[in-house]
């Protein structure tokens, strides 16, 4: 991979249940291979079933969900966060296994339980081992696109995304993931921008305020989103899997945030992919092309609804 060997580099995958983790792992695989880097998917979640992606390490070699809700009659919560501490103890297990590819870029499909980045540790002293095992990880945290066009949901998602970052300690990259489907969730009451830089949230309480059921929570929602804003540290990176633009901008934000460089073959592809695709003098921003799009798909619709009419 062009990189020294006493380092090895990649991303630690998480998110909520369904924010597309290893639909992102198996697209990020394509494309990285595209690029020229040896790619390696390591299944971390235990109740991974069916995977579309070529698996090199799979935690359900060790233990899985299923065998440890029915043998300690545990629900599917208890059992996982079992399955996380079990694989905690047994990291020579894991260890022999990554020993095996050295020399690549490695992809951590993780779990969905919310707890296990937020509360539980032994997800955090996984990753902290890695850390002392030479791995330079980002973790990449997905969240569905569709919780902007609800403000409280909104709030809950920034919310969880603070507390993960805090209790993970990793270089940390927010994800919109899903992007291309955003409109199917109706109108955002703000610009894109507004939710990917977490701008003035008074405006999103303001929204809130208008609904009677949130009215009585004013002053709740008002010092959570001060929480958020006095730590400044949560924003978005939005993502469509299928857009090759999309993934390259959060690609860019991900070898940042964990020292990754490219290596000249690597850029040469990168640039005569772009070029193929948009034409040689590319320049993209993400948050810009995406609400080009964004805005594009809501005018067709516009229009078209002003035609049946």
């Amino acid at each position: 991979c062009g990189l020294k060997p006493s380092l090895r580099f990649g991303q630690v995958v998480i998110g909520p249940p369904g924010s597309g983790k290893t639909t992102y792992c198996k697209g990020m695989q394509e494309f990285l291979s595209h690029l020229g880097r040896k790619v390696v998917v390591v299944n971390m979640d235990p109740a991974n079933e069916g995977l579309p992606y070529s698996c090199a390490v799979d935690v359900s070699e060790l233990v899985t969900l299923d065998d440890v809700m029915e043998g300690l009659k545990l629900g599917p919560n208890g059992g996982l966060l079992y399955c996380m501490e079990y694989l905690e103890a047994n990291l020579d297990w894991l260890e022999k296994k990554l020993k095996l590819h050295n020399d690549c870029y490695f992809l951590f499909d993780c779990p969905g339980q919310v707890e296990l980045y937020t509360h539980q540790n032994s997800v955090k002293n996984i990753f902290s081992q890695l850390a002392k095992w030479n791995f330079r990880l980002t973790a990449v945290h997905l969240v569905d696109s569709h919780y902007c066009a609800d403000p409280a949901k909104f709030i809950s998602v920034l919310c969880t995304s603070l507390s993960t970052m805090l209790h993970v300690e990793l270089p940390h990259v927010n994800v919109l993931s899903k992007m291309d489907l955003i409109e199917q969730y109706g109108k955002l009451a703000f610009n894109l921008d507004f939710y990917t830089e977490v701008m003035d949230l008074t405006y999103l309480l303001d929204h809130l305020a208008a609904d009677p059921f949130f009215k009585k929570f004013h002053h709740l929602n008002q010092k959570l989103a001060e929480v958020i804003q006095d730590y400044s540290l949560v924003s978005f990176v939005p993502l469509n899997v299928q857009d090759k633009e999309s993934m390259i901008q959060v690609l860019r934000a991900v070898d940042k945030a964990n020292g990754y460089c490219f290596g000249d073959l690597e850029e040469r592809n990168l640039q005569a992919m772009m070029s193929a695709a948009v034409g040689a003098d590319f320049q993209f921003s993400s948050t810009l092309g995406v609400q080009e799009k964004y805005v594009e798909t809501s005018a067709k619709t516009v229009e078209e609804e002003m035609m049946d009419l």
